[in-house]
């Protein structure tokens, strides 16, 4: 008996496409009148770098999610598109 065994690195993809398509969609939506609540968003992360001096090399780390409406709907039906494969 063979098995579909599902890979969670596809999983990852799926829902890493869905979230940049559902936020580039967004922002579409967002020029029209009745779809302005898809671009929706609120971001959270670093306001501010953290920046890492040694002398020698300089490091700067800055980490900033942008999550809107139309990217959770594309990450819901990435999900939903992965079950079904």
């Amino acid at each position: 008996m063979a098995t579909k065994e599902k890979n969670i690195w596809i999983l990852l993809i799926f829902i890493l496409s869905g979230l940049v398509i559902g936020g580039l969609l967004g922002e579409l939506a967002s020029r029209v009148d009745w779809l302005w609540w898809l671009a929706y968003s609120q971001s959270f992360g670093l306001e501010n770098p953290i920046i890492l001096d040694l002398s020698v090399v300089k490091i700067t780390f800055a980490l900033m999610f942008k999550i809107s409406v139309s990217s959770i709907i594309g990450m819901l039906l990435a999900i939903f598109v992965y079950r079904k494969v």
